[in-house]
């Protein structure tokens, strides 16, 4: 038998996931559950200029074969972008015109980019071809994220900016 006590608890659990999907719908309110940002409820603040160097963003992957891959693979959960795809939380690096080059690790117009070695395989040991480096195109974004193993455009290249939903913004977050 139920008591009065397990049920509220039971119902409250039960309509956190939908109260969770209304509030992002309505509120732009996100959970991050990927280590390459802190954990936990992210807002999307309305970006009313183009996204530059520095803005910690929302933004939803291309659909392509690409992203297609990760989402198969893992790297990227089920979401509301195009696709059913999980838009990314990432910083602008580079915005178009900029040089990327991609070795051991990343630089943009010959400067290194910290934090931003390469890793050849995923942590399932699946290899991860790095993206080629090269000019980022007109209306295109290199994005990344300092977390050691973040699948960014060090391996996607840069995406499309129509893609970007805001800025990132943490409410409640735990971790780094």
């Amino acid at each position: 038998m139920i008591t009065r006590g397990r049920f509220a608890v039971l119902t409250l659990l039960l309509s956190l996931p939908i109260a969770v999907f209304i509030a992002g719908g309505w509120g732009g309110f996100r959970i991050n559950f990927s280590p390459s940002y802190p954990l936990g409820l992210w807002r999307i603040a309305t970006l009313d200029r183009a996204a530059r160097i520095g803005d910690r963003i929302f933004i939803c992957p291309p659909r392509n074969a690409t992203f297609e891959l990760a989402r198969r693979r893992g790297y990227l959960r089920q979401g509301l972008c195009p696709g059913w795809l999980s838009p990314l939380i990432k910083t602008v690096v580079a915005t178009s015109g900029h040089c990327v080059g991609i070795a051991a690790s990343v630089t943009i117009d010959g400067r290194d980019l910290p934090h931003s070695e390469l890793q050849a395989v995923d942590g399932s040991g699946r290899s991860l071809p790095p993206y080629p480096g090269g000019a980022v195109p007109s209306g295109f974004l290199f994005l990344h994220s300092p977390f050691k193993g973040s699948y960014d455009s060090r391996y996607f290249g840069p995406i499309p900016a129509k893609g970007v939903l805001g800025l990132a913004t943490p409410i409640l977050t735990f971790g780094a």
